[in-house]
């Protein structure tokens, strides 16, 4: 725990020590911009979460010094496959793709933080925890922070690298337009014998919901579930019968390493900056996890927020970023829809006509948008 005393003022606060307001710092701290980063726990977050890296990002950490040290840490996959039960239905292939990085890196959260807090403190920044922000307020001259301890930190910028629940997007009256999914999601971090291996990640439809198994280092595996109402803490029994369900004679669960339920909302900030005051990450766009693009679309909301402040082109921000949130939304959307449709007409034409486009340019295309190349 960092719990070095605040300084007086600094030109950027970044509210929130997450994956996207470390990406926001380091990017800043290379390029000698003052800068603070406040996040309300006493220690950053050891359960696992997002577990995708695609290879735009991992373009991003090259920039910022820090692809290579996570690399080494997750296991690279070079496919997707698409699935209704155990029938697949279409490949999507990433080992083609005009990148360094022609792969999806699995990878926890945790160890994607851990490597962007390492590369932050070797340019001589840190994050100072645990301070919560109650309150920001802006105005002509700047931006007043006060914690709840009542310290407070002016800045010339702050920025809501918050969450979905941002205090910074609240503080700018800028609205979150969007919806939540009515399911809730199962997580979980497994040990067991699954059929496919772990050389793929499985995106498998169906009427009961969309679920999604993917390879995680030490012979884990993560496994994200929709179902209507998932218990607060699924246990082992649950995620066995959701896998026997949905991907028959597939999975045999050994051991639960951590599980989880949240639920989603498809949401876009309207605005990115308002003021003083700008978003980036889950602040300002969430979405389902189908594709995993989440924490990927954050880093790169951060790389690209630092190098606005390093050029002096903040004006131009929004207009480079709230597009590819509203495309990533719009795209993790319909996956969730045409994934769980329960109409069988509809459900028929899906599973004719996947493998049918496995035959045309349609597979590249899926995998360059997942990668986020086209976001560049």
């Amino acid at each position: 725990m960092n719990t070095t005393a605040l300084p007086g003022r600094t030109e950027v606060a970044i509210v929130g020590g997450g994956p996207t307001g470390l990406a926001l710092a380091a990017t800043l701290a290379s390029a000698g911009v003052d800068f603070v980063v406040l996040d309300r726990l006493a220690e950053g977050a050891n359960t696992s979460r997002a577990a995708v890296v695609h290879a735009r990002t991992l373009e991003v950490l090259d920039e910022l010094g820090a692809s290579q040290q996570l690399i080494a840490r997750g296991v690279r996959v070079t496919r997707f496959a698409v699935r209704d039960g155990a029938r697949r239905l279409l490949t999507v292939p990433f080992d083609q793709l005009p990148t360094p990085h022609p792969y999806t890196l699995m990878v926890p959260q945790y160890e994607t933080e851990s490597v962007l807090l390492d590369r932050l403190r070797a340019l001589g920044g840190d994050v100072h925890r645990p301070y919560e922000v109650a309150s920001v307020v802006q105005d002509e001259g700047g931006v007043t922070l006060t914690m709840t301890t009542g310290e407070t930190l002016r800045a010339a910028y702050a920025v809501g690298a918050d969450g979905m629940h941002s205090t910074v997007r609240e503080a700018a009256g800028i609205g979150f337009t969007g919806n939540a999914y009515a399911e809730s999601f199962v997580l979980a971090d497994v040990v067991m014998d699954w059929t496919p291996g772990p050389s793929e990640v499985s995106l498998t439809f169906g009427t009961a919901g969309l679920t999604v198994v993917a390879p995680l280092p030490g012979a884990h595996y993560r496994v994200v579930a929709t179902v209507d109402d998932a218990p607060a803490t699924p246990d082992l029994a649950i995620v066995q019968q959701l896998l026997d369900e949905r991907a028959p004679g597939q999975a045999k669960v050994t051991s639960l390493a951590w599980s989880s339920r949240f639920r989603v909302h498809h949401r876009v900030a309207d605005h990115y900056r308002a003021g003083r005051l700008l978003l980036a990450g889950d602040a300002a766009h969430v979405h389902s996890p189908a594709g995993g693009q989440g924490m990927n679309t954050g880093i790169q909301d951060g790389y690209a927020l630092g190098r606005a402040f390093v050029t002096g082109q903040l004006e131009g921000y929004e207009a480079q970023r709230r597009p590819v949130a509203q495309r990533v939304v719009a795209f993790t959307h319909r996956m969730t829809r045409v994934a769980t449709t329960g109409n069988a007409m509809a459900r028929g034409a899906r599973n004719i006509a996947l493998p049918l486009l496995g035959h045309t340019v349609m597979p590249k295309k899926l995998a360059t948008e997942l990668a986020e190349l086209n976001y560049r």
